[in-house]
């Protein structure tokens, strides 16, 4: 498959891990060749039951056996998607009760700018330096990094940025700015939490100029931090949430969400303000709707966080500078841009999948499945450390 693989996909990175895939089941991947590998990356925190729960599969399959695509969004009632919007909406404050379905993270972030502009009227955006909302030309417009972006520009015009937890650059939010869209925690810039009340302080200033607030939950989302939403461990309420990831248990979804006031500028003048073929697909929905349901009736939220302790318990080592992040969206510093690629490589030898961030080089990204084993914790964390061990020595 291999040389195929190089011949007929088109590639994202001149190195890709290239690992042959013969099947997936719940912390565990497995290659061509029968190797098994833990998997602490989640397909990028998507895999939020880890891989083929089984909840998930029975809601595809039943959901197939009934019917799949029949009409654009929004235009025919469909159970799936009307359960699942039902679902979040019950995890969501009173004012954040309006939900659009999508088909990714990128496309929701597409969403929740136009509604922006659209219901304030304005134009100009503000994002964070090191920001990462999607890789479409509007989310990639406020991702924060240049050398991601300068290849592709220009881009959409009419944005700033900040830098996160700065509150002196807080200023920079004017009565010309439409949106400031954040991450709740910044994810590719090395998983770094708010501080001091920082989001807070952004809301307060976009209500005092009458910007919208947008919090970027695509990987913070879905139980990932303790919380069922990123931004409740934060004491802040957004006006545009932006979904994605790990609301489909591993199926491609996407969602942006206000209040119905905002969200009904997308219905007229003009009509069709925002629109899609597949999004909310009701197979997809189904999945969603099976994953919310297990992550909200379970124990899997409030156990994240004792994850995330015994994560922590079992990650000392004078190689590891700092760890990041909250609950199981968790990045280990190590020293140099080098060594943290061979850890990462050397430990997917071993059995261990681990993944690299975007801008913080130093970084190996850990994002396991919310229902990974205390055992599976120990287990990794103990491959990862022999290898940290063999690379300080």
């Amino acid at each position: 498959m291999k040389s195929d693989f190089y011949k007929y996909q088109a590639q994202t990175t001149p190195h890709p891990l290239a690992l042959e895939i013969s099947k997936a089941k719940g912390s565990y991947i497995y290659d061509s060749k029968g190797k098994k590998y833990l998997d602490f990356v989640a397909g990028v925190s998507a895999n939020s039951l880890g891989h083929s729960h089984p909840k998930v599969v029975n809601a595809v399959k039943e959901q197939l056996e009934t019917y799949d695509h029949v009409m654009v969004y929004g235009e025919f009632i469909q159970q799936p998607q009307l359960q699942l919007c039902k679902a979040l909406a019950k995890t969501l404050p009173k004012n954040l009760q309006s939900i659009y379905l999508t088909n990714s993270g990128t496309e929701a972030t597409e969403g929740a700018l136009k509604l922006a502009k659209r219901f304030t009227e304005r134009s100009e955006i503000i994002s964070a330096k090191n920001a990462y909302h999607g890789n479409t030309q509007g989310a990639m417009s406020v991702c924060g990094a240049e050398e991601q972006n300068s290849a592709f520009r220009p881009l959409i015009p009419g944005v700033k940025f900040i830098e996160f937890n700065n509150v002196i650059d807080i200023k920079k939010i004017t009565t010309k700015t439409a949106a400031v869209i954040l991450e709740t925690i910044q994810g590719g810039a090395g998983f770094i939490e708010p501080q001091n009340n920082y989001l807070q302080k952004i809301k307060q200033r976009c209500t005092e100029v009458g910007a919208l607030l947008i919090l970027d939950e695509i990987q913070t989302g879905i139980g990932r931090t303790g919380k069922f939403w990123g931004f409740e461990n934060y004491n802040v309420i957004p006006d545009i949430i932006i979904a994605g990831k790990g609301l489909g248990g591993g199926m491609p979804i996407g969602a942006f969400i206000s209040s119905i006031e905002i969200m009904d500028i997308l219905k007229d003048n003009p009509k069709l303000g925002h629109i899609t073929t597949f999004g909310g697909h009701p197979v997809i929905a189904a999945a969603g709707l099976a994953t919310v349901n297990e992550i909200v009736t379970s124990s899997l939220i409030n156990e994240t966080i004792r994850k995330e302790e015994l994560i922590r318990k079992h990650l000392k080592h004078p190689s590891i500078k700092e760890i990041r992040g909250k609950g199981l969206m968790l990045a280990l510093i190590l020293e140099t841009p080098e060594i943290t690629s061979e850890v990462i490589l050397d430990c997917l030898d071993k059995g261990l999948i681990l993944f690299w961030l975007l801008f913080e080089k130093n970084a190996i990204r850990i994002t396991p499945p919310l229902n990974v084993s205390d055992e599976e914790i120990i287990d990794g964390c103990k491959i990862l450390i022999n290898i940290i061990n063999q690379k300080h020595n």
